[in-house]
């Protein structure tokens, strides 16, 4: 386990997606954060105090975590640079990026110097084999998005915690280096050999038989060239029982990618529905959640209402509206709201 409590980095970074990490860590453990590493021209924050590394030690902090993600993965040289900083300061590092810590010689230096550790979180775990497709006891969910960073991690964790809220067995599973950090454990499957990428989710999410679900964190997306391979490998070994399809209205174009726009969510659906019965032909879809936080809330309970009256499927945003219409299609049954804030 990575040493709590931890000071989350923003760095130089402009990009809001591309903190996604530290604001996930932020939202879901966020009494494990000390405070957030920034430097001057970053205008991001996490609501949480601004800390030079020092001042983080003095705080508490045993952990930095660098929580950001870029296209690639790579450690750039400010990075390294702010690590070699927190590990000097008497912090350990944890990084999720596709590049490793320790292939940086001056940090695993520093490191063993101060009896420090870094910690990559992105490293596959052993003995991965190929899947099988063989049918498994069990309801798994999984959730799609319509491209990257649309919100699905978030998504997940709200409904694994919104079926606990109602007495059913539910269990988060990490497959992206956010998820990982906020769970604890996982699997991240963009740094698994592609080979192995449905064989990983069978392993990840084993067949169950206490009629509990396991809710599994989707990546990427099926219309998204330069990650599709990973969302494909995910349906087919997640067996999905249900699908909750995520999007962020108003994205001019794929992340990443300018003048390539991004699916119907009915067509988007549709394809993944397809793609999940090569080993689960069952499958369902069971909701849409929108990422509607550019929005004000009217025009985004509009949008909600508009969104499941076109595709027939419960819609809502799981941070602001909370997450029971599509709880209510797993296990009917009363409930109070609840939101993300509550949980």
């Amino acid at each position: 386990m990575i040493p709590a409590p931890f000071l989350l980095y923003l760095g130089h970074t402009a990009d809001p997606l591309a903190i996604k990490t530290s604001r996930g860590v932020a939202m879901f453990r966020r009494d494990a954060c000390v405070g957030e590493f920034r430097h001057d021209d970053c205008p991001l924050t996490l609501g949480l105090q601004r800390m030079a590394m020092a001042e983080a030690v003095a705080a508490g902090a045993r952990t930095l975590i660098l929580g950001i993600a870029g296209a690639g993965g790579k450690l750039g040289a400010d990075l390294v640079e702010d690590a070699a900083a927190a590990l000097e300061a008497g912090l350990h590092v944890a990084s999720g990026l596709h590049q490793r810590l320790r292939d940086e010689p001056r940090l695993v230096a520093l490191a063993e110097q101060r009896n420090l550790r870094l910690f990559d979180v992105r490293d596959p775990p052993p003995g991965l084999t190929v899947g099988k497709g063989d049918p498994r006891p069990g309801k798994r969910l999984l959730t799609v998005g319509t491209d990257c960073s649309v919100g699905k991690m978030v998504t997940t964790i709200a409904l694994a915690r919104g079926l606990r809220e109602r007495g059913v067995a539910a269990d988060f599973r990490a497959t992206g280096q956010t998820g990982i950090l906020i769970a604890g454990e996982g699997v991240a499957v963009d740094a698994v050999v592609a080979d192995f990428i449905s064989g990983a989710i069978e392993q990840l999410a084993p067949a169950r038989i206490d009629d509990g679900w396991d809710l599994i964190e989707g990546q990427g997306s099926l219309f998204h060239p330069s990650f599709a391979g990973v969302s494909l490998g995910l349906l087919h070994g997640a067996q999905p029982t249900a699908l909750v399809l995520c999007h962020e209205p108003g994205r001019p174009h794929m992340r990443g990618i300018a003048g390539r726009a991004l699916p119907d969510l009915a067509e988007c659906l549709e394809a993944n529905l397809a793609a999940a019965r090569l080993t689960s032909p069952d499958v369902q879809a069971v909701g849409v959640c929108l990422n509607t936080s550019g929005m004000d809330v009217q025009a985004a309970r509009r949008l909600c209402d508009a969104t499941a009256d076109r595709l027939g499927l419960p819609c809502t945003d799981p941070v602001a509206f909370g997450v029971d219409p599509i709880i209510d299609q797993l296990c009917p049954a009363p409930s109070t709201h609840s939101t993300i804030a509550s949980l």
